[in-house]
């Protein structure tokens, strides 16, 4: 199904109006101001930055003069401290909204962009960091490679650049972009990825973490090349990824050894283990064969390229990072002072590494990348915006928001070639609103990362956020295992396009496991997953389900969601209790469509007003239990397209509806308009109505 259909379903068909008209909309809301300026007779200051400018001038131009001697800042800092110096004039306190118009170009920052408590606005006297009318301007932590030869190694023919802080080990970094492209670090297989053969120190009674410094690889995967020592390892096991420092190689015994053990214990890649492993090889020079590849020698500081195909480096921008964050918002927790009231516009931020530190042995995180910072960073932000920005080229998560944040806003944001994930909440932030966001193409660098991840935050909305293209899972939300208290609650999962997560659109992966197109943990009451469309959700050896309770979530509503081909259930249930799952779609898993891991002395849902239809694999899951009768169906449309009869586990429907079960549910077509073709509005003589079913499509 189409865009169109989509809003069409979800009660948005105006936005299905012309691109003219549609345009018109968005444009007149750009142009509204973010605060609402209670004193309208208040005058507005105004700076202005520019590439070209001079902060020792007054900022009050938009261009210079004529005499070049007064015109813009020419950095950020500059109008920052232009702010608290005019604050300091007027005793400390804004008496009038101040914008900073920034024009187009790249601002390469030296270090972090810093904000204070010093540096907030007021709830009637704002301040806004704006582009100026349709410029570009890009706040960039990174460094323009220039000086580039030519030479010929192995007989190929590359372009090479020597830095000396690299040679010193004052630097080092694994991002590369040409012209506004990533480029892709010299990798061994081109594509997809290898299976770990064997593991040689892995034993039946191996826990699950740590896990192995060194594994077999079959033979004709790898050679002892003579930068081996100077290249990555990067494993994949059940849900995380470690990236290992080749340490040590045996050609003869065709072992592969690294600096740190794996995170997770590892199994070869072909059997059918919940740990079976995958891996690829990058940095190393002698797999440098591709155009558009590229490899950094630590010891040497040299760096080589591959150009594209009439790509020249003398006239072409390349940029690598240099700063692992790009702005930094630091409230002041313990002495109770907050930033507030700014308000970032129409700004694209770009250009950070964050990276493991030197001599460490971390390899990854437990999950979801939860231990990569945002590339802007905030703690102790209250009050604050960020409205048509754009986050791209990143190896961080893209923002953060930590203790201490409240009632802050990202608007109608795009985030993209990230190395980790989108937006991260973290523990003690309340009333985060994330809206219209458009976050992609992620995890590039940290495989398990997450679109959106909330940990034990409360009160937040995600809502009309299109969310494609990570390995691991779309939304997040919670951070505690089991029964204990959580303060997550009250988050609302509303009207979000989930998709091609697990294997990306372009047909890459799948690389991990146990994921979901919305993935919740813990006890979170007054929490809502309503109106989303979720699909394509696949893993490398187990789960991708469409919407996923893992360990203890409970008293969560899921409702009016539309989820379809999942390799798993649509929906599953680990172990929970006192959760709705009512008037949703689940079609086509391929494996199950309704899945419960664990049963317990409680009730564990209700799932009543649902409509599962499918073609292949079992409607309950073969290894969840259903024997018990702590659950509550009722009310449900199902439709089996494949031969033979509907199975509900171990029992027929017969059998099944005697023991009490789905004694008013049916079987039956619910006459989709198109099903094959992603279309699933229901006909006006669809069944599912006489159950009851609240449709959130529109009929044809």
């Amino acid at each position: 199904m189409d865009r169109r259909s989509f809003l069409a379903w979800m009660g948005l068909g105006w936005l299905t109006a012309s691109p003219l008209f549609i345009s018109s909309i968005f444009t007149k809301l750009q142009q509204q101001p973010v605060f609402a300026n209670k004193s309208n007779s208040i005058k507005s200051t105004i700076f202005y930055v520019a590439p070209d400018g001079n902060d020792a001038w007054t900022g009050k131009l938009a261009n210079r003069n004529k005499t070049q001697t007064d015109g813009p800042f020419a950095t950020l800092e500059r109008a920052r401290n232009a702010i608290s110096e005019l604050k300091r004039q007027q005793g400390g306190i804004l008496k009038q909204p101040v914008t900073v118009f920034i024009r187009g170009g790249t601002y390469f920052l030296a270090q972090p962009l810093v904000f204070t408590p010093e540096d907030s606005g007021t709830q009637n006297c704002p301040i806004t960091y704006t582009a100026y009318q349709n410029e570009k301007p890009i706040i960039s932590g990174g460094q323009r490679l220039r000086g580039w030869q030519q030479v010929v190694i192995n007989g190929k023919r590359l372009w090479m650049l020597e830095i000396p802080q690299v040679r010193q080990g004052e630097w080092f970094f694994r991002q590369l972009w040409v012209g506004n492209q990533r480029r892709t670090r010299a990798r061994y297989p081109k594509k997809g990825y290898l299976p770990v053969a064997e593991v040689p120190d892995a034993t039946p009674n191996s826990p699950v973490a740590p896990g192995q410094s060194r594994f077999k690889y079959r033979q004709g995967d790898l050679k002892n090349w003579s930068t081996i020592n100077n290249a990555e390892i990067v494993v994949m096991t059940r849900w995380v990824e470690s990236r290992l420092a080749v340490a040590g190689f045996d050609e003869n015994q065709r072992i592969v050894a690294f600096a740190s053990p794996s995170l997770h214990s590892m199994e070869p890649g072909n059997s059918q283990s919940s740990a079976a492993s995958i891996y690829y090889l990058e940095n190393a020079l002698e797999v440098l064969e591709n155009p558009g590849e590229w490899y950094l020698d630590r010891k040497s500081g040299k760096l080589y390229y591959m150009p594209l195909p009439g790509e020249n480096m003398a006239r072409v921008e390349a940029i690598v990072p240099r700063l692992s964050r790009l702005v930094d918002l630091q409230g002041s927790l313990e002495n109770s002072k907050f930033i507030e009231y700014l308000s970032f516009q129409n700004l694209t931020f770009a250009h950070a590494e964050w990276y493991y530190a030197n001599n460490s042995y971390m390899v990854g995180f437990g999950q979801a990348a939860e231990g990569v910072p945002g590339s802007i960073y905030s703690q102790g932000v209250r009050y604050c915006t960020w409205q048509n920005c754009q986050i791209t080229n990143v190896s961080n998560y893209g923002i953060e928001f930590a203790n201490g944040c409240a009632n802050n806003s990202l608007i109608n944001c795009q985030l993209s070639d990230l190395g980790a994930g989108g937006i991260k909440v973290t523990q003690g932030v309340d009333g985060i609103k994330i809206i219209n966001c458009h976050i992609h193409n992620g995890g590039k660098m940290f495989h398990s990362a997450v679109g959106i991840l909330v940990m034990n935050a409360q009160n937040n909305l995600i809502s009309r956020n299109h969310i494609h293209d990570f390995y691991y899972t779309g939304i997040s939300v919670g951070w505690t295992w089991g029964y204990q208290a959580s303060p997550t609650k009250n988050n609302i999962i509303e009207l979000n396009h989930i998709h091609h997560i697990g294997r990306l659109s372009n047909g890459d992966g799948p690389l991990l496991n146990d994921k979901g197109g919305i993935y919740t943990l813990g006890v979170q009451p007054g929490t809502i997953i309503r109106s989303n469309i979720i699909h394509d959700i696949d893993a490398y050896r187990f789960g991708a389900w469409g919407i996923y309770l893992d360990e203890g979530s409970s008293q969560i509503l899921v409702e009016n969601n539309l989820v379809y081909r999942t390799r798993d259930a649509g929906f599953h249930l680990h172990y929970g209790k006192d959760n709705s799952i009512r008037n949703n779609i689940f079609a086509f898993g391929r494996f199950a469509q309704i899945r419960r891991s664990r049963p317990e002395g409680h009730l564990s849902f209700t799932f009543v007003g649902n409509i599962i239809y499918w073609n292949q694999g079992q409607l309950l899951d073969s290894q969840g239990s259903w024997d018990d009768s702590n659950y509550v169906l009722d009310r449900n449309l199902y439709w089996y397209r494949g031969k033979g009869n509907i199975r509900f586990g171990k029992l027929s429907w017969q059998e099944w509806q005697k023991k009490g079960r789905d004694k008013n549910s049916l079987i039956a077509n619910p006459f989709f308009v198109a099903p094959d073709r992603d279309d699933f509005r229901l006909k006006l003589n669809s069944p599912a109505f006489k159950l009851g079913f609240k449709n959130f499509t529109k009929s044809p």
